[in-house]
């Protein structure tokens, strides 16, 4: 529909008792999430006043849309932001990548949100040029990482380096290596996890291994340390994976029972308080603002020279503090993986 602005939207006295919200994603035909950020944005008046999305609609009321219904599209665009490059020469580069930041612009609660602070912007910023195969939103990117793991990530800065790249991410010969936290003792020392990954039925956001027609994924553990900590037990782990599917890593170890530290979305606990007779002298409860989970090592094969890069990031400062708080006993395990020697 063409939309000219405001939209006066009279209600009829068969919509009494329908929540606004509902009603106006039927009559603008989007998504109740886009309905309800309008209203809280206060782009939406009901008889010129401000109002709730569940507000209970009673008939002859006049709606007004004051701001577009559907969402502006997403675009790339160059910000000032700093980068920690780990590699570059004229047809890639590695960066380590800081916990927090979004690859490319996505979903947010604002659309200045959704397209500003990606790694993509500050890419556009930092370098010249950058591969196109990934479209508008997202050049020169091969690869990704949840928005909360940090770690190494490749880009491409021409199009037939990003090809051939694509090309041992689809042959698997990348080796991507991930040191990650996570909650209880796994069983054995060594495993692989070989279950397909599918977008949640009930929650969109979350992927899961118990639906069908899943994409197969496969993960290998290995145990660094067994803690027994005064806040509970925890597991650190390396993992690589032979495939890249969306969450993998979370949803995997979630899947044994063994959430990554952080991680609430697969059930792990916001804050973590100290078992009674191990208390701390405050008690405090501890917390992680970002998912235990980082990409440590990256081996691939130069897309030109065929030559092997083999390239190293060590653990975040934030994830060693919190080892460290959690047992002073880490320290040894904890300069190890400063060095990047796990």
């Amino acid at each position: 529909m063409t939309e000219t602005f405001p939209i006066l939207i009279c209600v009829e006295a068969d919509h009494a008792g329908q929540r606004l919200d509902q009603f106006l994603v039927a009559h603008l035909e989007v998504s109740r999430a886009r309905v309800q950020q309008l209203i809280a944005e206060e782009k939406i008046l009901v008889n010129d006043g401000s109002v709730k999305a569940s507000m209970k609609l009673r008939g002859g009321e006049s709606v007004r849309v004051l701001g577009s219904a559907a969402r502006p599209p997403l675009r790339a665009m160059a910000e000032e932001i700093p980068l920690d490059i780990i590699y570059e020469d004229d047809d890639l580069a590695v960066i380590n990548k800081a916990a927090g930041m979004m690859v490319h612009a996505g979903a947010g609660a604002t659309e200045d949100q959704r397209n500003r602070g990606t790694l993509v912007n500050a890419l556009l910023h930092h370098f010249a040029t950058l591969s196109s195969v990934g479209g508008e939103t997202r050049p020169g990117i091969v690869h990704r990482l949840d928005k909360e793991t940090s770690g190494l990530i490749v880009v491409a800065k021409n199009d037939e380096a990003h090809r051939k790249l694509a090309e041992q991410f689809a042959r698997r010969e990348v080796k991507k290596t991930y040191i990650a936290l996570v909650h209880g003792w796994v069983k054995k020392d060594r495993g692989t996890i070989s279950a397909s990954i599918s977008r949640d039925r009930v929650r969109r956001v979350r992927m899961t291994t118990r639906g069908t027609g899943g994409r197969d994924a496969v993960s290998h553990y290995s145990v660094l340390q067994r803690l027994d900590t005064p806040f509970g037990k925890f597991t650190l782990i390396e993992v690589k994976i032979d495939t890249g599917r969306t969450h993998q890593i979370r949803v995997h170890m979630a899947s044994l029972g063994h959430p990554v530290v952080g991680d609430v979305l697969y059930g792990a606990p916001r804050e973590m308080r100290a078992r009674r007779g191990r208390a701390t002298d405050e008690g405090a409860p501890i917390s992680l603002s970002r998912n235990f989970l980082h990409a440590a090592r990256l081996e691939l094969m130069h897309p030109w020279t065929g030559q092997p890069i083999a390239l190293r990031s060590r653990l975040p400062e934030e994830l060693q503090e919190f080892l460290l708080n959690i047992n002073k006993d880490v320290a040894g395990n904890v300069s190890r993986l400063k060095s990047g020697s796990a």
